[in-house]
């Protein structure tokens, strides 16, 4: 997720996608997918500020929620163009193999997944989330309540929760980090950092170049989520409520404000890098170590063809090419 540096935005931010990576540029973005015969293949549109359209996400925490919602969104549609793109290749795949025709759609983002399975991936995806992440540590948190009566504090019992929260979190990070498909996505997500950094050296950018930077970048969106776990323990301190379902509820409406916080705090971390504040962002770039891998060329010539599309865009509009 692109965050700010300065006061601005960051020039380019990026999401790797299946064996691929999308690029974005303040105004506009650009996905690259390699196929499986070697072709790289895109799809690139403006991307107007949702800060430009609705003036309520220019205030502070305001802007946060509204980056957080416009990141999402053009995450979905990134990885639904990389899926479309490599179903197409097993479609293609198995009619060469005469296991089935081949589609009539020969572009890829034509013919693919349609929106209701999009809508439903969503659903579980979000109901996944808010089992493993709100109800799982609350739960865990509870119990030890019962057991140890020195978790019946809200501090040392958010504590916990946190605590709880943040080891799921590794934990399953590092489980899907050992699947085959996910390393590849991994890889491809060093491959975007690796180009990020290429570009704000002002260097060329080129494969050798980049693959000389590291794979940990300090605007990664895993710092964030780091920062939505820390920031959280301190909102849920402060929550009136003792009922299970009630400390539930207020964790899932609480969401929204806690996101837009931790926003804030980042964008303060990034521009005093010294402070105490950004010392919260450090876990972050250790937590790349499992979210992030070394890329080859070829995964990292596909996200330097991404930034040349974004920022090809970038330029037709009009664009201001600079670091913010």
């Amino acid at each position: 997720m692109p965050v700010l540096e300065n006061g601005e935005e960051t020039l380019v931010g990026g999401q790797a996608v299946m064996e691929g990576v999308m690029m974005r540029a303040p105004h506009s973005y650009c996905v690259a997918v390699r196929r499986a015969n070697g072709e790289i293949v895109t799809q690139e549109q403006p991307l107007p500020k949702i800060s430009e359209q609705y003036k309520i996400f220019k205030y502070p925490v305001f802007r946060g929620i509204g980056t957080l919602y416009q990141a999402m969104k053009l995450g979905m549609q990134a990885l639904k163009f990389s899926g479309d793109v490599g179903m197409q290749d097993l479609q293609e795949t198995a009619a060469k193999e005469g296991k089935a025709k081949p589609g009539k759609s020969r572009n890829p983002g034509q013919k693919g997944l349609p929106p209701w399975a999009l809508a439903i991936n969503l659903v579980i995806s979000l109901g996944f989330f808010v089992f493993m992440y709100k109800f799982v540590p609350l739960f865990l948190a509870t119990r030890l309540k019962a057991i140890y009566p020195v978790f019946e504090g809200r501090i040392p019992f958010n504590l916990a929760d946190g605590m709880i929260r943040m080891l799921i979190f590794l934990v399953f990070m590092y489980l899907i980090s050992l699947m085959k498909d996910i390393h590849r996505v991994f890889e491809f997500h060093g491959a975007e950092h690796k180009v990020v950094f290429n570009f704000e050296s002002g260097q060329p950018v080129t494969v050798p170049n980049a693959q000389r930077f590291t794979t940990f970048h300090p605007r990664c969106g895993t710092s964030f989520l780091f920062v939505v776990i820390i920031v959280s323990i301190v909102f849920y301190t402060f929550i009136p409520f003792d009922g299970f379902v009630a400390k539930l509820v207020s964790r899932i409406v609480l969401l929204p404000l806690i996101a837009g916080v931790s926003y804030e705090l980042i964008r303060f971390a990034a521009r005093r890098r010294g402070s105490v504040l950004a010392t919260i962002t450090a876990p972050g770039l250790w937590l790349q170590r499992i979210t992030t891998k070394p890329p080859s060329d070829d995964q990292t010539a596909v996200a330097i063809h991404a930034l040349e599309g974004a920022m090809a865009l970038e330029r037709s509009q009009g664009g201001e090419l600079v670091i913010a």
